[in-house]
Parts: C-alpha cells; sequence; structure tokens
C-alpha cells in the first residue's frame, strides 16, 4: 500500500523500452576501422566528462549489445533512459550521459576498408 497519489506501476514510468537508433549518415563515408576508433575514443573519454565510470561502463556494455541484453543491462545499472534509442540517459542521482549515434549504430554510408 501507500499514499493515495502512489501506484504499483511509477518505476515503469521512467524506463523506456529501448529500440535501435534511427538511420544517419556520417558527414563523409568511413570505413568499419575508422568507426572503431571514433568508438574507442568516444568510450576512453566519455567518463573525464562527467558522472560514474560504473554507469559509462554499464552504457558501452548496452551499446555494445542486442537489445534485449541491452534493456536488462540499463535496468540492471538504474540507467534512466530519456531517449529510447540511449542518445540521451542519466543516472539515478541525475547525471546526464550523452552517447552519439556512431557509439549506438553504424552509419548508412559505412565502406569497407581497403
Amino acid at each position: 500500500m501507500g499514499c493515495a497519489g502512489s501506484s504499483q506501476n511509477k518505476g515503469e514510468e521512467t524506463t523506456k523500452k529501448l529500440r535501435k537508433p534511427k538511420a544517419w549518415r556520417h558527414p563523409q563515408p568511413i570505413t568499419r576501422t575508422q568507426l572503431k576508433q571514433m568508438r574507442e575514443e568516444f568510450w576512453d573519454t566519455a567518463p573525464h566528462y562527467g558522472g560514474q565510470k560504473e554507469i559509462w561502463d554499464a552504457l558501452q556494455a548496452a551499446a555494445e549489445a542486442d537489445l534485449n541484453l541491452a534493456q536488462a543491462i540499463v535496468d540492471s545499472a538504474g540507467v534512466i533512459v530519456s531517449s529510447a534509442d540511449m542518445t540521451i540517459c542519466y543516472d539515478e542521482r541525475g547525471a546526464r550521459y550523452e552517447l552519439p549515434k556512431y557509439v549506438l549504430s553504424e552509419p548508412s554510408n559505412l565502406i569497407r576498408d581497403s
């Protein structure tokens, strides 16, 4: 039970079901190697912009997982997903985490390495 304004579904309101990011294009065609390097640079520097390292680690694991596993990871880490594509998330303390689309999916103009 609880007070008159409480409800059983309150926790579900802050949990969004994850979905794949919308299709996007990089300004120039890039190779898979270049994309991998961009991702590595982002994840290496992301904790320096604030927030908790553990949350950044959970977001990286979720970004690299399939949708079902990603959902389980963000739920268990207490991540509040503001955008269902995970581009904007918050931790339980209110710290904001912004993820660029290139860490979440591949661009439509990805080219083969030569």
